[in-house]
């Protein structure tokens, strides 16, 4: 019996860890949502827009849009959420590079199911442009996503600075 409990500890520590992710650094502002498909007992589907701001580089905000499930899996917290997610990210102030970047670092991640399914928004960095550069993909333990979206900030001036070099800050 012992060895039973200690198993369901275990597994209560896996799921409680698979449902807050590594992302929670950082919690994603819900900006709206729009209903998909009217559920008359339990709550709709919903496309929902998120936004955050990038952990590492102030002035640098990005926006993603994903489906959420309704119905009773999807309050319940069960359903497998499908991997089609859009992303936009823009210069929203001076950017200002907190420490050393590394190319597809990530910026945030939060699961898509119970266990077996993440999304995860990385960055890189195309020195020869200056430009930042965003991607959001699902994946899968089994058989990964091919699902994803790309999105490109060029660091431009603000104000009277200079914009930084974002080679300059690649570790």
């Amino acid at each position: 019996m012992v060895w039973r409990r200690s198993l369901t500890v275990l597994w209560a520590g896996v799921c409680l860890g698979a449902a807050t992710g590594a992302g929670l650094a950082q919690e994603p502002d819900r900006i709206f949502d729009k209903s998909t498909v009217w559920r008359p007992l339990t709550p709709n589907d919903k496309l929902v827009v998120y936004g955050i701001d990038d952990p590492d580089v102030a002035g640098v905000a990005c926006h993603y849009t994903q489906p959420e499930k309704g119905g009773i899996k999807g309050t319940l917290g069960l359903a497998e959420e499908v991997s089609d997610i859009s992303l936009s990210c823009r210069q929203v102030g001076p950017v200002k590079f907190k420490g050393k970047i590394k190319q597809g670092e990530v910026v945030f991640s939060e699961r898509r199911s119970l266990i077996f399914k993440s999304m995860q928004i990385v960055r890189g960095c195309d020195a020869k442009r200056n430009t930042l550069i965003y991607m959001v993909y699902s994946d899968k333990v089994v058989q990964g996503s091919p699902k994803n979206s790309t999105s490109t900030v060029p660091l431009m001036p603000w104000g009277t600075e200079p914009p930084p070099k974002c080679g300059d800050f690649m570790g």
